[in-house]
């Protein structure tokens, strides 16, 4: 066993990883010393103690699990920008088959982390520029997978956000304003959804029954919320 110098600051890394931050939260360009020197501290005591003390370490490794060989998957932090442009159809296709068996959570989250990777490289793109804008045509049917899985999460106001950030850069998305619609129907909001379903019509006459059922559906529900309504209230206003 001996003193891994780096071991503090390394440490740190990984439980930032643990806890779903971004691993260099915090550091800047310099050696480990002057880090601490820096920030006078790395977060936490122990590593604290153990960088102002150093003293011989043993590393005790715990195997959690064997993969085939070829399965394992960076996350996408840790990968170049060619590895994400690589990972981004394969992290599709597995939230593809996710959903076809019918785990949606797990699938939202293959959605979420192709999308991590493509909006990572857009961010170095000039906006509006042809790298840039081919890279938002493939976030954008990863995007509406992931606002499918939503509305099957019942978290419709996310659904309403992420479809309007669509619409708002592609005014004929026939999908986007259908998710919308129905996000819009789960949350009442009656004039709106009904706005979209027209605009779903107008695009694509052909999706009528489908459209028709969804408007149906929605009427039914009024109903019904009407009628509990009067029973609710009854006599409110008699007393």
């Amino acid at each position: 066993p001996q003193h891994v110098v780096l071991y503090p600051l390394v440490a740190k890394s990984l439980r930032n990883i643990a806890a779903g931050k971004d691993p260099l939260e915090g550091q800047r360009h310099c050696c480990s010393i002057a880090q601490l020197h820096d920030h006078y501290s790395l977060g936490y005591p122990d590593l604290d103690e153990l960088q102002k003390n150093p003293q011989p370490l043993i590393f005790d490794i715990e195997v959690l699990k064997v993969e085939e060989p070829g399965s394992y998957q960076q996350d996408p932090w840790a990968m170049t920008d060619e590895e994400k442009l690589q990972a981004v159809p394969l992290i599709h296709k597995e939230g593809n088959e996710l959903y076809r068996q019918g785990k949606v959570q797990e699938a939202a989250a293959k959605y979420y982390d192709a999308i991590a990777c493509l909006k990572n490289l857009q961010m170095k793109e000039q906006p509006g520029s042809p790298d840039w804008i081919e890279l938002d045509q493939k976030i954008t049917p990863l995007l509406l997978n992931y606002c499918q899985c939503k509305l099957q999460c019942e978290e419709y106001y996310e659904v309403l956000d992420h479809c309007s950030s669509i619409l708002n850069k592609y005014e004929d998305n026939v999908k986007a304003y259908f998710k919308r619609g129905k996000a819009h129907a789960a949350v009442w909001n009656v004039a709106e959804a009904q706005a979209d379903f027209a605009k779903v019509l107008a695009l694509d006459p052909s999706l009528r029954p489908v459209v028709s059922r969804e408007l149906r559906s929605l009427e039914a529900r009024l109903r019904e919320k009407d009628a509990e309504d009067k029973i609710r209230f009854k006599g409110i206003f008699s007393q």
